[in-house]
């Protein structure tokens, strides 16, 4: 990825956007599920960033997945109509509160997974207009019923006078296994869950998965909805697991070179600018989308240590760019992103849902 020039403002380490191949796969993701009918609700937990959401519901998203009651508040603040919070939400009463005040304002849905879950869900809502979804487990062992237990949950949930929109899952299990095992993992506990529900009485409206590794190999007979997150930007993640090549990866941490100790590239950038996730996959804590022979082979919270293969060491303060691991983590971790448009100049992009984890 090609870096603007320095200014004063920014100082590394920090994240840079690259608006054309942020498009461009938001774009291409949005085109392929149009052309199936199948509706795309993105995960605003990757990017946290209005400049970004603006840019999903434009290229023809229904509307936004998120993580947290306060991400859907940041979202909902920057104008998203339509908000799931995809998450088995056990609810108090500060939080039912705050979902039925957004519920005045958009249309809101959360997950439950239990008919307990739902049961407490629905007294604490009181008639307030939020939908559910009940979460199944299609491999990844997290959270989520068993599909055949579906049917219950939702008739618990009905009964709890809430309304009923259908089932989701996550084939998280794709970060690891085949991903096409896990594309069809998904697709089975979809309609599993999906024939449960309607045998119980309760017709599912959405069927709903999806996850960046198996959105290729995703059923789209079976899905109606698929909410990817990390295909917004993509991570060094992607590019290990054979998603993406380094050409699509539409954000780096630039990093200045601080040190040649030991022979090898000492940058600024540490597990505070670029996240600490590494996967067992993962053949370091990060890649040189300009070095793809290189790896990051030593993190610490302000230092990342690069061998670069034989190639020769850059001079000392020049600069490199890294791209993450897990570009969600690494974006939690900074108040802006960084963006070079040849025709507005360097702009801040907020993180505005950063730490919002509750």
């Amino acid at each position: 990825m090609a870096l603007g020039p320095l200014g004063a403002d920014p100082v590394t380490p920090y994240l840079q956007v690259d608006v054309d191949r942020l498009q461009r796969n938001l774009d291409r993701t949005a085109a392929r599920f149009a052309e199936a009918g199948v509706a795309l609700r993105p995960h605003a937990k990757t990017h946290k960033c209005p400049e970004v959401a603006r840019r999903q519901l434009a290229a023809g998203a229904v509307g936004l997945t998120v993580a947290t009651i306060g991400e859907a508040e940041a979202m909902v603040a920057a104008g998203c109509h339509d908000v799931f919070v995809a998450y088995p939400l056990w609810l108090d009463e500060r939080g039912s509160r705050r979902l039925a005040d957004l519920a005045t304002q958009v249309t809101v849905a959360i997950g439950v997974d239990s008919a307990e879950g739902a049961a407490n869900a629905g007294r604490l809502l009181d008639g307030s207009p939020v939908e559910v979804l009940v979460e199944v487990d299609s491999g990844q062992h997290r959270s989520g019923a068993a599909p055949a237990d579906a049917g219950a949950v939702a008739v618990a949930a009905r009964r709890a006078g809430l309304e009923v929109r259908g089932v989701f899952t996550f084939p998280g299990h794709g970060y690891g296994a085949e991903r096409s095992t896990a594309a069809r993992d998904e697709a089975a506990a979809l309609w599993t869950a999906g024939e449960a529900m309607a045998a119980a009485g309760v017709e599912p409206r959405v069927l709903s998965g999806g996850s960046t590794p198996t959105l290729a190999d995703a059923d789209l007979d079976v899905l109606t909805e698929a909410r990817p997150g990390v295909y917004a930007f993509h991570d060094a993640q992607q590019w290990e697991l054979g998603v993406v090549g380094p050409e699509d990866l539409a954000l780096v941490c630039v990093s200045t070179v601080i040190s040649h100790a030991g022979g090898r590239v000492v940058l600024d950038a540490g597990s505070k600018a670029l996240g600490a996730d590494r996967a067992a996959y993962a053949t370091g804590f990060g890649r040189l989308p300009d070095h793809p022979d290189a790896r990051v082979v030593q993190l610490s919270e302000h230092h990342a240590v690069v061998d670069l293969a034989g190639a020769p060491l850059p001079p000392l303060g020049s600069t490199l760019a890294v791209a993450p691991n897990h570009v969600c983590a690494a974006i939690n971790l900074h108040d802006e992103l960084w963006v070079d448009s040849p025709r507005s100049g360097r702009s801040a992009w907020p993180v505005t849902a950063r730490g919002r984890n509750s």
